[in-house]
C-alpha cells in the first residue's frame, strides 16, 4: 500500500480514520446482522468493512458522508459474502408444527441447516436506544429478511430501516434509482406474503415483560409446568435450533417440556438478558456430573396477554458471547 493505505501510515492519519469511523461500528454491526442473520458472521463482516475502508481511505474525497461511504462498503461486503451461502432459518421456516406421533424433537443433521443466531443487545445499542432501532432487530423481522434475495434485503434495509433515499441507495449498490424502487416493491410484497403482521410486543423494560421473563425462568429452575402454563399464551409456539420439530399451542408446548425438557428442580439455571430487542435468558444445564454448563440462549416474545413465542438456540458458545460464564457454581 501507499500513503494512507500503508501499514506504516502516520499515526495521525490512523487516528483521524479511527475518529471519523469508530462511531459507526455498532450500527454497522446491526446492519450486517440483519443481512446475515448471524452475530458471529456480522462481527467478521464489520471487521472486513473496516479493513476495506482503511485501504481505500486515501481515495475518499468526501463526495458522500462517511456514514454512507461505510454503509456502501459494508453492504457490498455482505452481498459478496452471502452469495455462496444458504439463508439462515429457524425450525418454523423448514416445515409446519409437529403433529405426528409423540417423540423427542428430531435434530437436523450436522451441516444440514444454517441456523439463525440471536444478537446480544449490548453489542449494538444501550438500553436507551430508540424503539424503532430495536424493532428492526426483532427475531420475526430478521427471520423474514432471510427469505428475501440478498440484494432485495439490502434495498429494504437501506431504504426502510436506515432511511437512505432511493438515489443514495442506488449509489451504494451501484445501480439505478428505478431498480431500487422496483426492488423495494418486490421486497415489501414478499414480506407481506411471509406471514401475519408483527405483533404488538412489550418492550424489554416493560414491567409486564420483565414479569413474564421472571416467570419463565422460575418455571424452568423449579421444574414447574404450572407456572409455565401461566406465562405462555394459549397460541404460543416453541422451537429450538438445531431441532427440526417445533410446536404450536400451549398444550403441545407444555407436554413437550414436561416430558422431555424440564427434568428436576435445579437442573436449569437462567440469567436474564436481552437479545434482538426482546427479553432473553442465558441458559445453563446441569450435566451428569452435577456441573452447570453453558447450554444456549432463549429469546421470548412478550405480549400483553403472555408469551407468544419461545425460541431457544442450543449453542453453548452463545452464552459466553452474551457475556456469561461457561460454567456456574450456584
Amino acid at each position: 500500500m501507499a500513503g494512507r493505505q500503508s501499514a506504516a501510515a502516520p499515526a495521525h492519519e490512523q487516528d483521524r480514520f479511527a475518529a471519523e469511523t469508530a462511531g459507526f461500528r455498532r450500527e454497522l454491526l446491526a446492519h450486517c446482522y440483519r443481512m446475515a442473520g448471524s452475530a458471529h458472521d456480522a462481527e467478521d463482516l464489520v471487521q472486513e468493512t473496516y479493513l476495506r475502508a482503511w485501504r481505500s481511505y486515501a481515495g475518499f474525497e468526501g463526495r458522500a458522508s462517511i456514514r454512507s461511504w461505510l454503509y456502501a462498503i459494508a453492504t457490498n461486503v455482505c452481498l459478496t459474502a452471502l452469495e455462496p451461502r444458504r439463508n439462515r432459518v429457524l425450525p418454523s421456516g423448514l416445515t409446519g408444527p409437529h403433529d405426528g406421533p409423540e417423540r423427542p424433537p428430531v435434530p437436523a443433521a450436522p451441516g444440514e441447516v444454517s441456523w439463525l443466531e440471536p444478537l446480544p443487545d449490548h453489542w449494538v445499542a444501550d438500553p436507551a436506544a430508540a424503539v424503532v432501532a430495536r424493532e428492526s432487530l426483532r427475531l420475526a423481522l430478521v427471520v423474514s429478511l432471510q427469505h428475501l434475495p440478498a440484494r432485495q434485503r439490502a434495498i429494504l434495509l437501506l431504504r426502510e430501516v436506515l432511511a437512505f433515499t432511493a438515489p443514495e441507495t442506488a449509489r451504494i449498490l451501484g445501480t439505478t434509482t428505478a431498480a431500487v424502487k422496483s426492488g423495494l416493491q418486490r421486497a415489501r410484497a414478499r414480506l407481506d406474503d411471509l406471514g401475519p403482521p408483527p405483533e404488538d410486543l412489550l418492550e424489554p423494560t416493560d414491567r409486564r415483560a420483565r414479569a413474564l421473563l421472571e416467570g419463565y425462568i422460575a418455571a424452568f429452575e423449579r421444574s414447574d409446568a404450572g407456572l409455565l402454563e401461566r406465562v405462555l399464551r394459549a397460541d404460543a409456539t416453541l422451537e429450538a435450533a438445531p431441532f427440526r420439530d417445533w410446536y404450536a399451542g400451549r398444550v403441545q408446548c407444555l407436554h413437550l417440556l414436561e416430558t422431555y425438557v424440564l427434568g428436576r428442580p435445579g437442573d436449569w439455571r437462567m440469567s436474564a438478558t436481552t437479545a434482538n430487542g426482546q427479553p432473553a435468558a442465558a441458559v445453563h444445564h446441569r450435566d451428569a456430573g452435577g456441573e452447570l454448563r453453558a447450554h444456549g440462549i432463549v429469546v421470548l416474545t412478550p405480549t400483553a396477554t403472555g408469551i407468544s413465542r419461545v425460541v431457544e438456540f442450543h449453542d453453548p458458545a452463545l452464552v459466553t458471547a452474551f457475556g456469561f460464564p461457561d460454567r456456574r457454581t450456584d
